[in-house]
């Protein structure tokens, strides 16, 4: 269940259809072209792109209008009691359904295994790439988001998808093993239960979180381990029943907050006083352009740094001082005790620029928060020159000794040791 989401580092604006008068078909083929040419980099499946071209996304949505189900954004589907809280459940972002689905790499005649139901539109397009001869099986533990799935699988000629109400982490023993698995929904953990399902040699794709960020990784499961060979940004709702992430305010007009995992040991009663002192602010000499990602700092800080986590800044805490971070509503930072720094930028004044140029560097707050930016300024310098290396995430089961483990940073959760690298 994707969020809408802002890419740290990008300045342009999602590209939305708002043609009237055409087709369905018309339509339809619009996004995919749209989705082709904004992602030129991104790899590429013929079958992926078919099956986006065939299975009619406004079906699943009967009641939003035509122009909004084929508009490259999330709808939600299940409303939030609560009107301060994300939704509920949510039909995926285009854009996101398919460079997922290039990673999960389906082929015709898999058994396939979806964790997050949604409208049941990403099962008719799992179920078009297994073809007649393989399996897809979906689940979600909200009864009324199936039974919604079922419906609409149902109502469009894909009877033959199974729908099972229940929790994701649990999987599905009686159907499997399954040659692919795909999470549709935010994890901070990978479930010990789909380790015995995912058959040896099989990919899993999943929107995994760690250090307040979240990125789509596949995985290829080994005998003993599970090997990335892909990662990409994206944004999801979180997985109910893993609450291993905590998020709180650090200054008393509750403008600015933190999110960090349960294993760093931070406190955000330590750094209430840490925004009112003075500022070190530490530049370097990587630039970007106004539609270029910096993403890839993030991910270098959360394999280098312990203290990796997030920041979002209301525009009020701007308006009252804040040195701005990189991007406010979620950035990159360090915390040690009552120390603090984070990614920022500045735009640079070059009369002879064609375009945009911003400078990265870091500012800190707090006995040590200079030296904290320098650090997150050592992993600008490091990016700079490799901006699109990916890093290698090994996840082993969780009683996997240290001995076993790739020389990288670990970060141990209930049912996995995730290990990062460069």
């Amino acid at each position: 269940m994707p969020l809408p989401y802002a890419r740290p580092g990008t300045f342009r604006k999602d590209a939305t259809n708002t043609t009237t008068g055409a087709s369905p078909e018309d339509l339809r083929n619009r996004l995919v072209d749209a989705i082709l040419q904004q992602d030129v980099s991104g790899p590429r499946d013929a079958r992926v792109e078919t099956a986006m071209r065939t299975v009619p996304r406004h079906a699943f949505l009967p009641d939003a209008p035509l122009q909004e189900a084929y508009a490259n954004k999330s709808v939600t589907i299940k409303e939030n009691p609560d009107e301060d809280a994300l939704p509920l459940s949510c039909a995926s972002q285009p854009d996101v359904v398919h460079f997922m689905l290039v990673q999960l790499a389906v082929r015709e005649g898999d058994h396939v295994f979806e964790i997050g139901a949604g409208t049941g539109y990403n099962a008719a397009l799992l179920k078009h790439l297994t073809g007649k001869s393989g399996q897809v099986t979906t689940c979600d533990i909200a009864p009324d988001v199936t039974a919604y799935a079922r419906r609409m699988l149902d109502a469009n000629g894909y009877a033959d998808v199974r729908v099972v109400t229940r929790d994701g982490a649990l999987g599905a023993p009686e159907f499997g093993p399954y040659d692919r698995m795909i999470a549709a929904v935010g994890m901070w953990d990978l479930p010990a239960a789909w380790w015995d399902q995912l058959a040896v040699g099989g990919r899993l794709v999943v929107p995994l979180r760690w250090r307040g960020l979240s990125r789509s990784v596949a995985f290829r499961r080994e005998k003993d381990r599970m090997r990335s060979d892909s990662v990409r940004m994206c944004g999801f709702l979180p997985v109910i029943g893993q609450d291993g992430e905590r998020n709180g305010y650090i200054d008393d007009n509750r403008l600015v907050r933190l999110y960090w995992d349960e294993d760093q040991p931070i406190a955000p009663e330590l750094l209430r006083d840490a925004l009112t002192r003075p500022k070190s602010v530490v530049w370097t000499d990587a630039m970007v352009g106004s539609v270029e990602s910096f993403d890839g700092v993030w991910l270098r800080l959360s394999a280098t740094e312990r203290a990796t986590c997030r920041i979002t800044a209301k525009p009020a805490a701007l308006e009252a001082g804040l040195h701005r971070p990189a991007s406010p509503a979620l950035s990159p930072a360090l915390v040690e005790a009552d120390s603090i720094a984070y990614l920022t930028l500045e735009r640079t004044a070059d009369p002879l620029a064609t375009e945009s140029r911003f400078r990265l560097g870091a500012v800190g707050y707090g006995p040590v928060g200079a030296e904290l930016a320098e650090r997150i300024c050592a992993q600008i310098r490091a990016w700079s020159p490799a901006r699109t290396v990916e890093p290698a995430i090994t996840a082993y089961p969780a009683d996997t000794p240290d001995s076993d483990l790739a020389d990288a940073a670990v970060i141990d959760r209930p049912s996995v040791r995730l290990v990062i690298a460069y």
